[in-house]
């Protein structure tokens, strides 16, 4: 991205941006114009999930381009979708004040440099079934992160895993049907890791997201 050569028109948005979509696919391959590209759900169409945003990386992309510093329309965009990943294009435009072109371009391009991540759904998860949440604390063996968060990641539930420091190592965040399945997934997974020294589990009562609460 950063090394494309485009004419830059009044509004800021790159001159050829109408030719791409988000991410980087052309408009073409996804069977639609490029009106119907900005009309069309970030998320994915009404009732589908697409493919792409359940399989988005997590973390930034190899080789993306440094860190650029972000202006207030560019946050506003993110809060936006951070608050609804479906809008279209055209309704993150009207609202942030901008050309759809110019705001199909900054998404774009915060796709291109790893801010945004993918898109994906806020889930309730008791009402998805998972009765019991908890926070784990683990201690493990020195230098034994890479290994201990591949299997941690396969571990059922688990939904945040966190390299930290202080009194231990890393911090696992998991949701369980009920309070058995979570007893049986730390006594019987997570201690038969040999690479995990101890383990602490923190009971969750109560949870808030504050993605739509976010100051960027």
């Amino acid at each position: 991205m950063a090394e494309e050569q485009m004419a830059v028109d009044r509004s800021g948005a790159p001159a050829d941006a109408t030719s791409r979509t988000l991410g980087g696919t052309p408009d073409a391959a996804r069977g639609g114009t490029l009106g119907e590209a900005l009309d069309r759900p970030l998320g994915g169409t009404e009732g589908e999930v697409p493919e792409e945003a359940l399989s988005a990386p997590i973390g930034t992309p190899t080789g993306a381009p440094p860190p650029r510093p972000l202006d207030a329309i560019d946050r506003d965009i993110l809060r936006l979708l951070q608050t609804d990943g479906r809008a279209s294009v055209r309704s993150v435009a009207e609202r942030v004040h901008v050309s759809r072109a110019n705001a199909y371009a900054r998404i774009n391009r915060l796709i291109d440099d790893g801010v945004i991540r993918g898109f994906s759904a806020r889930v309730n998860h008791e009402r998805a079934g998972h009765g019991a949440s908890a926070y784990i604390t683990l201690k493990i063996v020195q230098n034994s992160w890479r290994t201990v968060r591949e299997q941690l990641r396969a571990l059922p539930g688990a939904t945040h895993i966190a390299l930290v420091s202080g009194d231990f190592d890393v911090l696992l965040l998991v949701h369980t049907p009920d309070n058995r399945t979570l007893r049986e997934l730390v006594l019987t997974r997570l201690q038969s890791i040999p690479e995990v020294l101890s383990t602490r589990t923190l009971l969750v009562f109560e949870e808030t997201d504050l993605n739509t609460d976010h100051r960027l």
